[in-house]
Formats: C-alpha cells, sequence, structure tokens
C-alpha cells in the first residue's frame, strides 16, 4: 500500500540538495530506516539530484526537481523529477562531449545502484526530461 509522505519542489541548483537530504532522512528515521540506510539513501539522493542539475545545464530555460516520498509496507522510495516546464533542449554538444557525458551519466548510475536497493533512471531524449526513482527497504 502507497502512503504519500511528502513532495518537495526545489530550484534545480546544488544549493538546495541539503534540503532535499534532510527531508528524506526525517522521513527515513520515522520509517525506522537505520542510520547506513539513511546515509546510503543521503548519497544516492545527492547524486540523483547532482544528475538532474546536469541534465537541466542541456535546457534552455529555468528548471525545477520535483522530489516526491513515499512509503510503502516494506520501502521509503524516493522520486526525483526534473521539471521544465517549456525549456528546450539545447542543440547538441561536441560528440566527444556527448560521449564524455553518457559516460559519466553511467558512472553515476552505478553509484546510486551502490547506495539503493532499487534503482529506475528514466530520461527522454527528445524532451530532456529526466525522472529517478530510489528504493530503500526497510529492515525486517
Amino acid at each position: 500500500m502507497k502512503r504519500d509522505l511528502a513532495e518537495l519542489k526545489i530550484p534545480a541548483s546544488a544549493a538546495f540538495i541539503p534540503v532535499a537530504k534532510r527531508v528524506a532522512s526525517t522521513l527515513g528515521g520515522q520509517l525506522g530506516l537505520s542510520l547506513v540506510d539513511l546515509d546510503e539513501l543521503s548519497i544516492a539522493l545527492t547524486q540523483a539530484c547532482d544528475s538532474a542539475i546536469a541534465a537541466a545545464h542541456n535546457l534552455d530555460g529555468p528548471a525545477d526537481l520535483k522530489l516526491n516520498y513515499f512509503a510503502t509496507n516494506r520501502a521509503l522510495v524516493v522520486d526525483v523529477d526534473l521539471v521544465s516546464g517549456q525549456a528546450r533542449l539545447k542543440a547538441p554538444a561536441s560528440r566527444a562531449d556527448t560521449e564524455v557525458e553518457a559516460e559519466l551519466q553511467r558512472l553515476a548510475y552505478e553509484m546510486i545502484r551502490c547506495f539503493v536497493d532499487d534503482f529506475r533512471p528514466e530520461v527522454e531524449p527528445r524532451t530532456g526530461h529526466v525522472r529517478f526513482r530510489m528504493v530503500k527497504y526497510l529492515a525486517s
């Protein structure tokens, strides 16, 4: 059973990542996540927000991050969405830059997977929309 816990909308800026982490830590603590699990979730959330913010740099216009936190019977789930309104993708950079970005993105996703129990990235290549779902299971 899904239970909505919180929704947070912040500017797509690294300066606001601590707010997202604080909400996740508070909610995770209330649900019973261990300190280790909270630290791991915090690391994964930081990387997910950084990745979404990096994607926002490819947009021609302002962007925000919308975070949804919800609980299931067994887990805390955090969705990170890049919300860009009417922004459009900028013209692609050089092929070398694009390849470097893709490799950095792949490494970021692998790091996130190390710290959460389930990670599902969604990237829409035409619009630049990014959405990440991270799941941290509660101890049995």
